[in-house]
């Protein structure tokens, strides 16, 4: 094989959609893979000497509410705020500071849009629009003080997905796959659903969830939220298992034949790919059939499976908890409230808040929360200033907004953090993105700051080159 046919294979197979290229070839192609005899589709297990530490958590399920849920009705109460409500932002806030859509505008205050009510044994302020969020207050660690760095949806995404605004570098889900390889021989380790709901659903794309200069086995397959879950593993009309079988092996048997001359490790892992797509004919029919599952575990969901809605996407993640799949993606996208924010947040909070709250129910019935982590929260938060299309809303806001995080490794009914009076500006305990990444790997076991991987030179950390910390106070 000539270097211009290696080029033009890795092209096709890599953009081949959502289907084999993704699913099957997507988790385990790669252009040089630095790991992996790939013998076999189950053959990795993480790195050598990882994790660094006994962990807490075995895998991550993380719930990213795509849009930027506004900190301000949910999770941050400011008494101060509904005071000045109406009246002009004062400048000390806001002077010199980035705004997305109101730069040059009459700033005035917005006061929150609900009541806050204190709930369980902890006492945390959780708003109205949250009720089953108030059911596991004394779960949750909220982090009330969260700080980032891009402003507009794109950018803030990659930031928060890999630690830099720089599209190309590995995500979250990715270095997690990389350091601790999965648990489970049937699935990927990294797999990601959608859901849609709300306002303005900003388009995610799919490098969010890409391994960038890491080998492409580790980036997240995307799993169709309703339909096939996955296209292409299923055999072609006629074919047998034990003719699909004989397929691939004989694939394997010339691939390993070629690779005995040339000691290609693009042809070992792809040796792997085929191995894992005739596993997933098994295994991914078996994981989204529902039908074992109770009637009352369905309803404490609210969900109707293959509805491509995010409450059955979260029993989904159950399922793959159970299964051994490491990383745990799930985007609802539909939160960019600009306006309309009572009407939107009701739509989005009906369609997560009830589902968020049984699958951490779930987890904590089968003995599963206290080694899942589970995080919940958007890429950025939403400005304290009124900003006015259809009905009141808010704008994009970096400077302080909330997020939370409960189970494997983490206290729960505490806070963490504070904003300032008004929820502009993060001033006590600030956490950045990079902060909330150290964490995570240590609960998951990993020193943040002794994993890295050489790239143009310099030895590149999901928590960052700059200085990041780990929360210890949130920590069991």
């Amino acid at each position: 094989m000539n270097n211009e046919t290696s080029i033009l294979r890795r092209t096709f197979l890599s953009g081949s959609g959502v289907g084999l290229g993704t699913a099957a070839l997507g988790t385990l192609l790669a252009g040089e893979d630095r790991t992996a005899k790939a013998d076999s589709a189950a053959s990795y297990r993480g790195l050598p000497g990882f994790p660094h530490f006994v962990p807490k958590a075995k895998r991550v399920i993380f719930l990213c509410m795509a849009g930027g849920p506004s900190h301000l009705e949910t999770f941050d109460y400011k008494p101060k705020l509904d005071e000045l409500n109406g009246q002009p932002m004062p400048d000390s806030f806001t002077a010199g500071q980035p705004i997305a859509q109101l730069q040059g505008q009459t700033l005035k205050v917005q006061g929150h849009l609900t009541k806050f009510r204190k709930h369980g044994e902890s006492g945390q302020l959780i708003s109205d629009f949250l009720p089953f969020h108030g059911k596991m207050a004394d779960d949750l660690c909220i982090i009330r003080s969260m700080v980032t760095e891009q402003i507009n949806h794109d950018p803030a995404h990659t930031f928060m997905n890999t630690g830099t605004a720089i599209s190309g570098r590995p995500s979250m889900g990715a270095w997690v796959n990389y350091g601790l390889g999965t648990e489970s021989e049937d699935l990927p380790g990294f797999v990601v659903l959608t859901s849609v709901g709300g306002r303005n659903p900003q388009p995610i794309a799919s490098r969010q969830w890409g391994a960038g200069s890491l080998p492409s086995r580790f980036q997240g397959v995307q799993f169709n939220s309703s339909g096939d879950p996955v296209y292409y593993v299923k055999n072609p009309a006629g074919v047998t298992d034990h003719q699909q079988r004989r397929l691939v092996d004989t694939i394997q048997q010339l691939d390993r034949h070629r690779n005995e001359r040339l000691a290609n490790p693009e042809i070992a892992t792809r040796i792997a790919a085929f191995e894992m797509a005739y596993r997933m004919q098994t295994s991914v029919p078996e994981l989204v059939d529902m039908s074992g599952e109770t009637k009352e575990t369905l309803e404490m969901y609210g969900a109707t499976p293959g509805d491509g809605s995010y409450a059955s996407n979260c029993l989904l993640a159950r399922r793959m908890a159970e299964r051994g799949v490491r990383f745990i993606h799930l985007y609802h996208r539909g939160w960019d409230h600009h306006g309309g924010l009572v009407n939107y947040m009701n739509q989005c909070c009906g369609l997560t808040d009830k589902a968020t709250w049984a699958l951490l129910t779930d987890l904590k019935q089968r003995g599963m929360l206290k080694d899942t982590l589970i995080i919940w929260g958007g890429e950025f938060g939403r400005t304290p200033m009124f900003q006015g299309k259809g009905g009141a809303g808010r704008d994009h806001h970096i400077k302080g907004f909330s997020m939370w995080m409960a189970g494997g490794g983490i206290k729960g009914g505490v806070s963490y953090g504070a904003t300032d009076e008004l929820g502009y500006n993060s001033v006590e305990d600030v956490v950045h993105v990079r902060d909330l990444h150290a964490t995570m790997l240590h609960c998951l076991g990993i020193d943040s700051q002794r994993f890295t991987v050489r790239l143009q030179g310099l030895d590149w950390r999901l928590a960052g080159v700059s200085p990041s910390r780990t929360i210890k106070e949130i920590l069991v």
